[in-house]
């Protein structure tokens, strides 16, 4: 079975971020350090650490319950006192990717200094948290997990939504964007940042756009949002 926040959410690495129209320094990572992080008793978190390790260095193939319990530095029995099978395991791993994902996005979109700005961090908080972390991003999104079996992963995918979904709302109750339904507007923005994440963890974006991914985020998020932003009353709509 899954154990509800037994890993530590993955924080992107050190890159640059726009947020809110500033350069800023995005978060430090956790560091990895299970061994010595380890103790009686919070085995199921230095699991999903070790696990997500693996996923981050050698892609999906390199998760199995033996190799993090190596590097958790217990026993190959250990894991299954928490996690009945890979899968188990695999979707812990997801399930703290949505929520490091969610802690991003959030802390973007609160150090923002008013709600249209908000938005906009969202977007571009995604994209970065994707380019820092592109094979869990890949593993969050991809099939490799039946998600709807595990009730704690769904549910931190929807924490997740529910960051942009918000701030959604924010704006269009600051009569700053329309658009129509929230639900339609965060698909809208949704669907253009993950593909934009997408094609860049896949490589698809090498040597194609002459631009790195942090200024291509700013260009497509700030694009969307001028189809959206209502133009003040009495003003003509560009």
């Amino acid at each position: 079975m899954t154990t509800r926040s037994a890993g530590t959410p993955p924080r992107p690495r050190r890159r640059s971020a726009s947020v809110a129209g500033r350069d800023a320094p995005a978060a430090a990572p956790a560091t990895v350090s299970v061994k010595a992080g380890y103790h009686h008793g919070d085995l199921a978190r230095a699991l999903v650490q070790a696990a997500m390790h693996l996923v981050e260095q050698g892609g999906p193939a390199a998760l199995t319950l033996r190799d993090a319990a190596r590097l958790a530095g217990v026993s190959v029995a250990a894991p299954y006192r928490h996690f009945a099978d890979r899968e188990a395991l695999l979707a812990a791993v997801l399930t703290a990717g949505f929520d490091g994902l969610t802690a991003h996005t959030e802390a973007a979109r609160q150090a923002a200094p008013d709600a249209l700005q908000a938005l906009r961090a969202v977007g571009l908080a995604y994209v970065d948290f994707a380019a820092a972390h592109p094979s869990v991003y890949r593993l969050m999104f991809g099939p490799e997990c039946d998600k709807a079996a595990h009730p704690d992963l769904m549910d931190a995918g929807a924490r997740a939504r529910g960051v942009l979904l918000l701030a959604v709302r924010n704006a269009q109750a600051a009569g700053l964007v329309g658009g129509g339904p929230p639900e339609t507007v965060a698909l809208a923005g949704w669907s253009i940042c993950h593909g934009l994440a997408s094609l860049h963890v896949d490589g698809m974006l090498a040597g194609t756009i002459p631009m790195p991914i942090e200024q291509a985020a700013r260009a497509v998020v700030d694009m969307l949002l001028a189809g959206a932003v209502l133009a003040p009353a009495g003003a003509a709509r560009r």
